[in-house]
Formats: C-alpha cells, sequence, structure tokens
C-alpha cells in the first residue's frame, strides 16, 4: 500500500520515515515468504507406481531399483530446486482396476508431486488416465504397448521404453530373409501382447511373409504344452512371440526342455533382463530386443554398474538390466527437467521433457536419445541380442548382435494416432 493509503502525509518526519521503512521491509519479507511457500519448500514426494506382485512382481522390483538410485543421487547433490527427494511406493499387482486406486490415492490422499512406473499396458494406461485428469506428470518408465504412445497418449504422459513396433522394426526384415516366410505368433492375451502382435503381423506381411495363424496365451500361463504342440503340427518356420513376465520364463523353459529353440526360429519382440536372469543359456534360444545391456561398451557403462552394486550388494540381480535402466534413466530426465524448469510447476516441467535430447554418451547407448514432442515417447537406440552360449561369466547372458538409430525404427502409426490434449485442457498442478 501507498503512504497515503496507510493515512501518512508527504511530510512525515524522519522518525515516522524510519519506521515506514522498517515496515515496508518486513512487509516484503512476509510477502516473499508466502509466496516461497506457495512454490513449495517442503520435499518433492514421487509416487512409484510399480507391480510388487503379480506377473510382472520381479520386474517392478529391479524398476524401482533404478528410480531409488536415481533419487538417492539427487539428494546427495542437495535434492532439486533445494527440496529433498522423496518417495511413496504402492503395489499396482499388474491389474489395471489397482492401478487405478493407486493413481488416486497417490494424488488425493498423499498428495505426491510426480508418478512413476510400470511395466503392465493395461496398469499403465489406467493410472495415465488418472493422472491426466488431475494434470499430475507421470512417467510409463517399462510398459511397451504402441498405443501407450499412440491412442492412449496423453499430455501428462512419457513413456521411456521402446515400444513392439520399435522392436519388430529391428526384428522382422532380417528374421524373414535369414528364416522364412512362415510366422506363427503366440501373444499373452492383453493390450501390450495384442498391440505387439499386431505390430510384428503388418511389419510381416510388408516384408512379403505370411502369418498362418497366432495362439493366444492368457495371463497366467505355466503349462505350454498344447502350445507347443500346436506349433510342432503347423511346423511355422519363425514363431514370433509376445509373451512377458513370468509366463515368458515358463514358456522359455518349456520349449528347451522339448529341444524347440532351433527349430522354428523364435523372435522374442523384447526380453527384460529380469524375466531371465540366471536361466541356463539353453533357455535364451532365439533372436530378442532390448535397450540396454552391463556389457555395452561404451562410456560410463562400468561406472554405471559399479554405482548399482554398491547400491544394491545383496539383491540376487548382481548386474543391472534394461528395467533398472528405463527406471533410473526416467528418473533422472524427470529430477533434472524440473532443474531446468526452476520449478514443479507441471505444465513448464511437461515443456522441458517434450524437447529433451540426452547425448549417446549420457544415455550410455549408441545413438543420441530424444523425446518425440508429438507422442511423449523416448527415442532411442533399438538392440537385437541372443543367448551368449559358452560364456564363462553366469551373468553374461547375452550377445548383442546390431543396433539401430531411433529413426530407423520408429513407429509411425503411433505417431498417428496420437492426439495429445491441449495445455488448456490439462489442470495446472504444482506441487
Amino acid at each position: 500500500m501507498s503512504i497515503q493509503q496507510a493515512g501518512l502525509s508527504k511530510k512525515t518526519g524522519p522518525m515516522h520515515r524510519a519506521i515506514i521503512g522498517i515496515a515496508a521491509a518486513m512487509l516484503g519479507a512476509y510477502v516473499a515468504q508466502v509466496s516461497v511457500a506457495a512454490a513449495g519448500t517442503g520435499p518433492i514426494v514421487i509416487g512409484i507406481t510399480s507391480d510388487a506382485s503379480g506377473q510382472y512382481a520381479n520386474s517392478g522390483a529391479s524398476d524401482r531399483r533404478g528410480m531409488k538410485m536415481a533419487i538417492a543421487e539427487f539428494n546427495a547433490k542437495g535434492g532439486v530446486l533445494g527440496r529433498k527427494i522423496e518417495f511413496i511406493h504402492i503395489d499396482t499387482e499388474t491389474t489395471p482396476a489397482t492401478g487405478s486406486r493407486v493413481a488416486e490415492r497417490l494424488i488425493s490422499r498423499d498428495k505426491v508431486s510426480f508418478m512413476i512406473g510400470a511395466v503392465s499396458s493395461g496398469v499403465a494406461n489406467a493410472i495415465s488416465q488418472v493422472a491426466q485428469k488431475n494434470g499430475v506428470i507421470y512417467l510409463n518408465t517399462n510398459s511397451s504397448s504402441p498405443t501407450e504412445s499412440g491412442k492412449n497418449c496423453h499430455r501428462v504422459k512419457f513413456v521411456w521404453d521402446g515400444n513392439g513396433a520399435n522392436f519388430a522394426q529391428a526384428a522382422v526384415s532380417n528374421a524373414i530373409d535369414s528364416y522364412g516366410t512362415k510366422w506363427q505368433l503366440v501373444t499373452n492375451d492383453y493390450v501390450w501382447g495384442h498391440n505387439t502382435a499386431s505390430a510384428t503381423k503388418a511389419l510381416v506381411e510388408k516384408a512379403g511373409g505370411k502369418i498362418i495363424g497366432e495362439i493366444l496365451v492368457p495371463q497366467g500361463t505355466r503349462d505350454f504344452s498344447s502350445i507347443l504342440l500346436k506349433i510342432q503340427q503347423d511346423k511355422p518356420q519363425v514363431v514370433a512371440a509376445a509373451v512377458g513376465g513370468d509366463d515368458q520364463k515358463a514358456l522359455r523353459q518349456q520349449v528347451a526342455q522339448l529341444g524347440m529353440g532351433q527349430n522354428p526360429a523364435w523372435i522374442n519382440n523384447q526380453q527384460d533382463w529380469p524375466d531371465v536372469y540366471g536361466l541356463p543359456t539353453d533357455n535364451l534360444f532365439g533372436v530378442f530386443g532390448t535397450t540396454w545391456y552391463y556389457k555395452l561398451d561404451l562410456p560410463g557403462v562400468i561406472d554405471f554398474v559399479a554405482r548399482y552394486q554398491n547400491m544394491y550388494p545383496d539383491t540376487k540381480m548382481k548386474v543391472p538390466g534394461n528395467v533398472f535402466y528405463n527406471g533410473y534413466m526416467a528418473t533422472h530426465s524427470l529430477l533434472s527437467a524440473i532443474e531446468a524448469a526452476g520449478t514443479t510447476n507441471n505444465h513448464a516441467v511437461i515443456k522441458q521433457l517434450e524437447q529433451l535430447k540426452v547425448s549417446a554418451a549420457d544415455r550410455m547407448q549408441h545413438h543420441d536419445a530424444f523425446m518425440n514432442p508429438k507422442t511423449h515417447q523416448m527415442q532411442q537406440t533399438v538392440y537385437l541380442a541372443t543367448a551368449n552360449v559358452g560364456s564363462s561369466d553366469k551373468d553374461d547372458m547375452f550377445k548383442i548382435v546390431s543396433n539401430s538409430a531411433p529413426m530407423k525404427v520408429a513407429d509411425a502409426k503411433a505417431e498417428a494416432t496420437c492426439n495429445l490434449e491441449s495445455f488448456a485442457d490439462t489442470p495446472v498442478y504444482e506441487p
């Protein structure tokens, strides 16, 4: 307020002017304190939405370890914007309905600042709908249905894994040339399996191949005898399997027991490290996709592995895999985006993430990576691998056979079907 509004004249004496100066300074300090409080001075709380039970419990645990390491490293440097980072984890149980309930609770009751985590695409989609409704930024770390960055995209959601179309782009044409044109699909009967199989089918047919049939695998399947008998009867040259989690582990063990790992040829769209870690190498038949491997001969990899082992000396998984890597990289990028924005305001942080570019050296991959602003999917190197037969190191299970630059495996359909909400239709959220 002005001096006149305070009832004081311009003729006020020196003592009065001094008092006024002190009052003005106190008022300014109070306003500054209120402004800082409004912007948030408490901890930045991340809601971790990953599975601790269900089909993807092992991957969920690895995902969380990656997030926690990134959080610990930022806290060791003083946090973000002078604020400590804390986290709350609630099990999403590999169930979309549970994912929705968890997201609602984390936002309405726990007042989280951001949400991170997913392996099941159905769960990720459910969480993202709640996140968009409330304007809470949500990072889908490890689910890979093409629809997550396609028709189910959202302004607040960012997808960090390669998707089924990316991996199929890298694998299909080479497999047709190497193994044949007669293909059979084996598909987990939920959103990720269906959409991955659909992307594979389109690429096979485009390359001159033929899909002779598709076998649906219910989630929770442990006996694959009837499925494998059907494959033997149909005699495909290539089996393209979109089967994940504990289902995939059971499938691999039974294929190996029947000696079916070499004939027909197997293409597993994506191979998550927690699904196969510790299995015999004869279970790692076929060719499969991944986004990262701990034995890549690239700058930073050895140090990254050492930091993992220092933080988790007692975990059964002695080296990090792609799921851990995705969880770490997503969390690190989010916290870096908050720093760059200078605020936790969701619109400001979204804009930072939309223009994210990460060098190959910082990503520990062969090619530079970038966020696609039209789909909110991280565009990154895709690797094809096979079993590292004959390795004397039981942890060195993969042999990387190729890498593809982001643009060579881009998912054009996702970009065509994604329709991000406008900022005007995205609630402002500033934790």
